[in-house]
């Protein structure tokens, strides 16, 4: 049979564990909490880093776009002018014939 001193002994003991217990779960719980929070922080800013680049990337896409657009169009606005020029050039001698008869 155990004595009162003893049974003391092991409640105190049981008492110690419990609390040693206790405060391992507080330390765990509170580097579990870090840990999330860093990871989650590390995600956050691949992400941010991620759309940066996404739009980075769309915007050169657009302006190479819009730089063939103009390319072309300005392409186009040049044939047209040469057409325009040489059809107002083949008009040039009926032209010079209708100014010098009306100054005649």
């Amino acid at each position: 049979m155990t004595t009162i001193s003893e049974a003391i002994t092991t409640i105190k003991k049981a008492e110690n564990d419990a609390d040693r217990l206790i405060q391992e779960a507080r330390e765990k719980s509170s580097q579990l909490i870090d840990d999330a929070r860093t990871r989650s922080s590390e995600l956050l800013e691949n992400a941010e880093r991620e759309a940066s680049e996404k739009g980075d990337e769309l915007i050169m896409e657009a302006e190479e776009r819009a730089r063939k657009e103009a390319i072309s169009i300005s392409g186009k606005a040049k044939r047209e002018v040469e057409t325009m020029k040489s059809a107002a050039m083949g008009r040039v001698p009926e032209a010079a014939s209708i100014i010098v008869k009306s100054i005649l």
